[in-house]
């Protein structure tokens, strides 16, 4: 079911720090386009070294890096031989601004560094970085220290990147890049740049990097199309991702429209057109319900090169996803009781947003109006303007009143969730707090079920090995 050039498997980049470096490397070596998460990887870097650095993985990719200079700090200050102590707070990191310190945004250089050095260690795989365009301030040291790890392909949806294929030319010549960061009360021709300057990190380096394969993750073909055309370089392929995908997903396209269950609801002018998608002669792979070998024929079928696979891989034994939770939901696919439901209201990017319901966790409606509102770690802030002209930071998801105050409308907070601490938690990367740890949130496609093949042989789990015979009939 192969086909000559690119994998036809795209392992799906989850984050935060579901789609590790262990699961990457896995796909990878079986011949299948790994893909690490780039999401929220500074502070995963700091967590796992506050932990102890089981195995040591963290700190031989450090010591493989070509800034001593920046290694040496970041260990003196996370790293603990003997790991936290029981109900200790993780380390808070300085939130990202538009003018964020040298040493904050090296710990981004680091650990985009980190992750693909470890996946792509002792073999010749292909090995992706997945971002999102919606986290904008940190994606330009995070691509950098990538790319000096030798990534070979880089995902971003969420968005539209149309600046990134520019961005990873410049960065590729160790050059300055930027990229627009999009701001509440301004038009987009008053969009303030983000800066990234290599040459502020390492001024020796003069080889140039290998500038990695771009393929945006759009939702339509109509996305596609203005990308190709818009595009401020080239691009060389898409991952074209439907409405049943875990995660973000794009909102539907026209009116507003609920079902019983308050889930928004996606129509005919959702559909990918095949033959528009086909016109643009780039390769191509489907996302969103594929995951299955009926999906990866239907989709190549239709002349894509493949399937791109979140949720079969999230579950599998390399994956990050905390062990208790994934059992929970490996239990509940065996027995026919797993339910995913897409809240409109959950992210406070206001994208609709899958949650798998697991007990114990923010999809606990109960649970999560008990939990202080707290935004520490803010990936998902949103940028405005305020009354005086000043650029703020500000996100739904934070105590109502400091919303309200920094301008923001009160009904724009009900419902939202912290997903950046619930996702640390899914990682097993829970904050400490009084009241005792933060509660995870899971994110699955709707199509879990897809589980419940790899479950017939009796096993408690399964490999990601195991997932790509699987879809390919071995």
């Amino acid at each position: 079911m192969t086909r000559p050039g690119w994998p036809a498997i795209i392992q799906g980049g989850m984050g935060v720090a579901i789609s590790t470096w262990t699961l990457a490397r896995a796909v990878s070596q079986a011949g299948q386009l790994g893909v690490v998460s780039g999401t929220g990887i500074d502070t995963v870097l700091v967590r796992r070294l506050q932990d102890g650095d089981p195995g040591g993985h963290v700190r031989r990719a450090l010591a493989a890096s070509p800034w001593p200079d920046l290694v040496n700090p970041v260990l003196k200050r996370f790293y603990r031989v003997q790991g936290r102590h029981p109900g200790e707070p993780y380390a808070r990191l300085a939130l990202w601004t538009l003018d964020t310190s040298r040493s904050r945004t090296s710990l981004a250089i680091l650990a985009g560094f980190v992750e693909v050095w470890l996946a792509k260690a002792e073999h010749q795989g292909l090995v992706g970085i997945n971002l999102l365009t919606k986290i904008a301030l940190p994606n330009l040291a995070v691509l950098y220290g990538a790319m000096q790890a030798g990534v070979d392909v880089v995902l971003m949806g969420a968005g539209i990147p149309r600046e990134i294929p520019g961005v990873l030319d410049s960065l590729a010549q160790h050059e300055p890049a930027r990229m627009r960061c999009d701001v509440v009360g301004m038009s987009a021709s008053e969009f303030p740049w983000i800066h990234f300057d290599p040459r502020d990190f390492d001024s020796s380096t003069t080889a140039a990097l290998k500038r990695p394969a771009f393929f945006p993750i759009v939702a339509s073909n109509s996305l596609a199309t203005m990308l190709a055309k818009k595009a401020n370089g080239s691009l060389e392929g898409f991952v074209v991702e439907g409405p049943t995908a875990g995660g973000h997903n794009a909102p539907p396209r026209g009116p507003k429209q609920y079902d019983a269950q308050g889930q928004p609801v996606y129509g005919q002018r959702d559909q990918v057109d095949w033959e528009a998608l086909n016109a643009l002669g780039y390769p191509f792979w489907m996302a969103g319900g594929f995951g299955s070998r009926k999906g990866l024929q239907f989709a190549q079928d239709h002349n894509a090169m493949g399937i791109q696979v979140g949720s079969l891989f999230a579950f599998c034994r390399e994956s990050g996803l905390s062990p208790s939770l994934k059992t929970a939901v490996l239990n509940d696919v065996r027995t026919g009781r797993a339910s995913v439901r897409t809240d409109p209201l959950a992210s406070p990017t206001g994208f609709p947003f899958k949650v798998v319901q697991v007990p114990n966790t923010l999809s606990d409606n109960s649970l999560y109006a008990s939990r202080d509102r707290i935004c520490d770690i803010g990936y998902l802030r949103e940028a405005f303007r305020d009354s005086k002209g000043r650029i703020q930071f500000r996100c739904a998801a934070e105590p109502i009143a400091a919303y309200v105050k920094k301008g923001g409308l009160a009904d724009d907070t009900a419902g939202r969730k912290c997903l950046c601490n619930g996702l640390m938690a899914t990682a097993g990367f829970p904050q400490s707090r009084r009241a005792g740890e933060e509660l995870a949130i899971v994110t699955g496609g709707d199509a879990l079920d897809e589980i419940r093949p790899l479950l017939l042989t009796g096993d408690s789990d399964y490999s990601a090995q195991d997932v790509i015979d699987y879809l390919t009939g071995l």
